[in-house]
């Protein structure tokens, strides 16, 4: 019967050694939280896939900030306008997509402080004379990509001039559809479009007229989640300080960010 005893008091406290254990792994654990960010991949030079690796301005800042805050980033790349309704329903905790902060979604999800201005632009066929500025889209064809600032920008000149809007679910379609002639314009992210021609001699696209609007890009997060907003904010501000921002920046358009 002692021995018995012995037995159930060594297993016992064998249990209970291997419990605090636990407990102290998993407390060391949640010092390094873990979130979710959605991205949209198809979208260079900020987020876009390379040699088998998700690359880009996004890309490289979230983790740069996630280092320097101390919590782990998990990419989940996805369609541009199944982002935020993703934050919404609590899929994504936040996104990083060259996310244009506008009044209509700051109803819905939080943003962080601005990290990047890039301001919409008209884009046409090179070959193309006849559009030089909004006003010329009259009686034309926009293809756009669905759920972006550059939709409602196109929704808004299509009222205003009597122009018809293609929606597309990605960039590359929409740039091939101009590029085909078979829509006469696109309104995409000054930087984007910029880098997209530089790299691509082939794109059979050209910028026309000033820029459409000075958007700014900001970092999404669920609404009232102040905890990863704030870890994002202090994130950003280091980067911004101790110059890997620039080194980031510059290292996919050449220049540091202005």
């Amino acid at each position: 019967m002692k021995k018995t005893v012995s037995i159930i008091l060594t297993s016992l406290l064998a249990l209970s050694l291997t419990a605090c254990g636990a407990a102290n792994q998993s407390g060391s654990a949640g010092n390094s939280e873990k979130y979710v960010i959605g991205t949209d991949a198809t979208y260079p030079p900020f987020e876009f896939q390379q040699d088998g690796k998700y690359v880009g301005i996004d890309i490289d800042l979230i983790h740069a900030i996630a280092e320097e805050e101390g919590f782990e980033v998990e990419v989940k790349p996805m369609d541009f306008k199944g982002i935020i309704p993703s934050i919404t329903s609590k899929q994504l905790d936040g996104a990083i997509a060259g996310i244009s902060i506008t009044d209509e979604r700051k109803q819905i999800v939080d943003f962080s402080e601005p990290y990047y201005q890039a301001g919409l632009s008209l884009i046409v066929h090179e070959d193309n004379t006849d559009i030089t500025k909004p006003e010329d889209l009259k009686g034309k064809v926009i293809a756009i990509k669905k759920g972006t600032s550059g939709a409602a920008k196109a929704d808004e000149l299509a009222k205003t001039y009597g122009a018809t809007v293609k929606y597309f679910d990605d960039s590359p379609s929409m740039y091939q559809e101009v590029a085909n002639k078979n829509a006469d314009a696109t309104i995409e992210d000054f930087p984007v479009i910029s880098y997209k021609i530089a790299v691509d001699p082939n794109s059979k696209l050209k910028i026309v007229g000033d820029r459409l609007n000075g958007d700014f890009y900001g970092i999404a997060v669920g609404k009232g989640d102040e905890e990863l907003l704030n870890k994002i904010n202090s994130g950003l501000k280091k980067v911004q300080e101790n110059g890997k921002y620039d080194e980031i920046v510059s290292k996919y358009l050449g220049t540091s960010a202005k």
